[in-house]
């Protein structure tokens, strides 16, 4: 008889794990009822060189943050900033969304001590990244536009 509990005990407990399992790993499909071209954020960095040197540089539709250093030499310094959403209109007004798959990246060029200019933008229904994508003549303008943007927005010291 007490083979019999044991045994329903063991199913039991194997069903509410598996229950428990399937209830956490199921995916919830996500309703995104916005723009899907609209830019929700946008990343740049520059990376590379004998001293490993960065700069690395995040923007969404409220604030800006900004790093760079040397990592040879232990340097960092960080800033960042709130901006209004004027600002944000005409950081992302240089990219166009339906033109951002066309943009193609070249390889790394940091294994022989070069730097690796990575643009990622992030729209609700893709992530796009762009390694040393300057090579492209067609596409690689509106990438340096938004260059120039982020570029403006920080202090000098960090240009």
């Amino acid at each position: 008889m007490s083979a019999i509990k044991y045994h329903s005990l063991k199913l039991f407990s194997l069903f509410i794990l598996l229950l428990i399992f399937f209830s956490c790993n199921s995916k919830k499909e996500e309703n995104y009822s916005g723009n899907a071209n609209e830019i929700i954020s946008i990343s740049y960095s520059d990376i590379g060189g004998d001293l490993g040197n960065y700069k690395i540089v995040k923007i969404n539709k409220d604030s800006v943050f900004a790093e760079q250093g040397i990592s040879a030499k232990k340097i960092h310094k960080e800033w960042k900033s709130a901006i209004k959403p004027q600002i944000w209109k005409r950081v992302t007004a240089s990219l166009n969304v339906k033109t951002l798959d066309k943009i193609e990246s070249s390889p790394s060029k940091q294994p022989v001590d070069g730097f690796d200019e990575t643009f990622q933008i992030r729209t609700p229904k893709k992530y796009h990244v762009y390694v040393n994508s300057y090579s492209d003549t067609i596409y690689y303008q509106q990438l340096q536009k938004l260059k120039d943007q982020i570029n403006s927005l920080l202090p000098t010291e960090y240009n």
